[in-house]
Formats: C-alpha cells, structure tokens, sequence
C-alpha cells in the first residue's frame, strides 16, 4: 500500500479520483464557456472594453463576497457548499443556452449573469480549494493541487480547441449548453464521496469581523504568507488579463478566426498541464519558494515576448511557455498558503487568496481592458508582463524567508 501510494500520490485517495474525475469533466465545459463568451460579447458589441467588463463582472461578485465567504467555509460542510454552487453555475450556462438559441440575448442580459455568477464562485473557489486538505493526507497536499491544476489545464486544452470548432460549425450556444451538462459530473462526483466525522477545532469565532481579523493577522505576521498574497494580487491585476484579451489579440493583432482564437487559448492551457504535471512528478523534491519566484520572472518576461510576436505559431510557442510559467507560480503559491496555516484558518485564508487571485480579476481586467481601448492589445499585455516581472523579483530581493522555503 505504502508503494502505491508513492506512486500514485492523491490518487491513491478514494475521494480525492471522485472529486478529480469529476472536475476534469465538468471544467472542459467551463473552458469551452469562457472562449464563447469572449466571443459572444465581442461580436454583440465589437468592443475590448466590453469584454473585459464581462470578465471583470464574473470575478466582481468574488471581490465583494469571498471574505466573508471564507468565514462560512470554516462553520459550515465544504461538500454541500460545493455542491450548491456548482448546481447554481449549471443553471447560469443553461440560461445562457437557452437566450442564444431564442435568439433574445442582450449584452445586459449577458453582464446580468456574470455577476450571478461571482457572487456564487465567492462561495466556491475557498471552498473547493480548502475541500482538498480533507481529500488527501498533508503530504500529499502538493501533488493534489498540481494534480488538480494539471486537470484544469488538461481541460484548457480540449475546451478551447472543442470550443472553437463548435463557435465556427454550431454557433456559441452550444458551448453554454454543454457546460450546463457538464456540472453532472462533478455533482455525482461530490456526492460519492464519503468523509470521516471531522476534527474537533477550536473555538468559533463569534462574529464574521472577528473571523476576518484572525486570519488576515496570521498573515500578515508572516513575510512569506504577506509576499505570496501581493505577489498574486498583483499578478491577477497586471499579468492574468492577457487571457481576457485573447480574442482581441487573435482577430486584431494575429488576424486569425475563432478556431486560431481556440488553438492560443489551448497552447496556454498545454503549457500550464506540463508544468503543473512537472511538479506533481517533482513531489517533494522542489525548492518551492525558489522556483516559485524564478517562474514569476519568467512568466513576466514571456508576456513582453508575447506582446511583441506577430507570427501565430511564434505567438502559440511563447502562450504554451507563459501558461507553463503561469502555473508553476499559481500553484506553488496555492501549495504554500495550505501548508503554512492551521486547519481551522484555512477557508479563510484560501478566501484571502481567492480574492486577491480571483476577486481582483476585474481591476485586472478593467484596467486591460481600458489601456487596450486606447493603446492596443499588445501594449497592454506588455505592460502586464513588466510589471510582474519586477513584482517577483522585488519579492526575492525583500522577502528571503519566501526564498529558502522548502
């Protein structure tokens, strides 16, 4: 058993392959949602803006609610939570089917459920990302979340392509449609899953302030937890929003149709499977503070080189790097934040993670957005790299702790 569980790692986990197996499924859909609703709103609308205010709507509700989110994720059980939101998400992708094919959707419509749909994923994302620690023993926390961050790529790849094909053949309802579907998966999945009585903990907090301050003076007591928070705030504003302008990129800047849009969504998605499938085989080998911030300069490089390309397959090599890097970054940071807090604080500080990474998405994507309006796409792309480029290396310069971490 002790040999299996080497080599098979979270897997090795009954509820661990039901919750994987079940994403996997469910975020292929999510993937071929995301490009068709970029492409959706910009043939409704012909405007970057627009589509970088529909993405920051979707992340809006998350910068509002995941605080006081986390607080709840700590009192109540992560698999009914989990399994509401997600049933609340299916309902989202099937309106969006159903106002397409009647031929009725609007652009208010269309930014009506992107902010439905944050304020559910504030519930959601600390939820999941807490609900992990319960699937797997502690030394096997890394190699589920690069595990589970391999799927999520893997299902980047086959969206995006699937997506694409479908948009040009079938129209973008279909891609809604068969998200809606797609939440089956996980649903059944969640609902196999069995889970031993859990630990007594500590004292509730008394009031959902008292929870908030518990869990952000942890952090911030600790330079290496205050660091990894910044670093991905500012990485979700300055560096993440190139995806947001994927479509501009693909049909202004490489003049390539949906099916190329699909391929560079997909090429990111291929680069972040390899690298999160690198460190679930790296195990507990990796210096994870070290390649965590070396990624960080790297994914910001690669997004200037990106910036610059003119040349679809030079542009599709340097996504398929920038996801690789993007990754490794994310993940370890995800990784780190697990293992250097308490059970009984975790759903609060992954909300403080899921708000920086998430909630501040839509500042990112404003921002991307508004400098593409009166720039260019690429301009605001490179931007966001330089700027994360000298987020982690400030970080490695000021927060050494971060860079001897194990």
């Amino acid at each position: 058993m002790d040999e299996a569980k080497f080599r098979l790692g979270a897997l090795s986990y009954r509820n661990f392959r039901f919750f994987f197996f079940g994403q996997g499924i469910s975020l292929i859909g999510t993937w071929m949602q995301s490009v068709a609703l970029g492409w959706l709103v910009l043939e409704i609308t012909n405007s970057p803006f627009a589509v970088g205010l529909n993405q920051a709507l979707r992340s809006f509700g998350v910068l509002l609610f995941t605080l006081y989110a986390g607080v709840i994720v700590d009192r109540v059980d992560k698999r009914r939570l989990i399994v509401w939101t997600q049933a609340l998400q299916m309902l989202e992708a099937l309106a969006l089917a159903a106002l397409v094919w009647t031929k009725t959707v609007t652009v208010w419509q269309v930014m009506a459920l992107a902010v439905m749909f944050g304020i559910v994923n504030a519930f959601d994302i600390p939820a999941r990302q807490a609900f992990i620690a319960e699937l797997v023993g502690r030394d096997d926390l890394m190699n589920a979340i690069a595990l589970n961050s391999s799927m999520f790529n893997a299902a980047r790849i086959v969206g995006p392509a699937v997506a694409g094909v479908l948009i040009g053949a079938k129209g973008v309802a279909v891609c809604f449609f068969l998200n809606g579907v797609s939440y089956i998966a996980v649903i059944a999945g969640l609902l196999a899953i069995r889970l031993a009585p859990p630990p007594t903990r500590g004292p509730v907090p008394t009031s959902t302030w008292e929870g908030l301050r518990e869990a952000l003076t942890f952090v911030l007591r600790d330079a290496r937890l205050a660091a990894l928070v910044t670093l991905v705030a500012l990485f979700s504003v300055f560096g993440f929003p190139f995806i947001v302008l994927m479509p501009v990129t693909a049909r202004d800047v490489l003049h390539v149709s949906a099916g190329g849009y699909g391929l560079l969504m997909t090429a990111v998605g291929v680069g972040a499977m390899l690298g999160a499938l690198g460190l679930a085989l790296a195990g507990r080998r990796v210096r994870k503070g070290r390649v965590l911030l070396a990624s960080g300069v790297a994914f910001g490089a690669l997004l200037v080189a990106f910036a610059a390309a003119r040349s679809f397959s030079l542009a599709f090599a340097l996504l398929a790097l920038t996801g690789c890097a993007m990754i490794i970054t994310t993940a370890l940071a995800n990784t780190l934040l697990q293992t250097l807090v308490p059970d009984e604080l975790r759903g609060r500080v992954m909300a403080f993670y899921a708000f920086v990474f998430v909630g501040m998405a839509p500042l990112g994507a404003f921002q991307a957005g508004l400098v593409a309006e009166h720039t260019s796409a690429p301009f605001s792309t490179a931007m966001g790299g330089a700027a994360c480029l000298v987020a982690a290396a400030v970080a490695a310069w000021r927060v050494p702790t971060l860079r001897l971490t194990a």
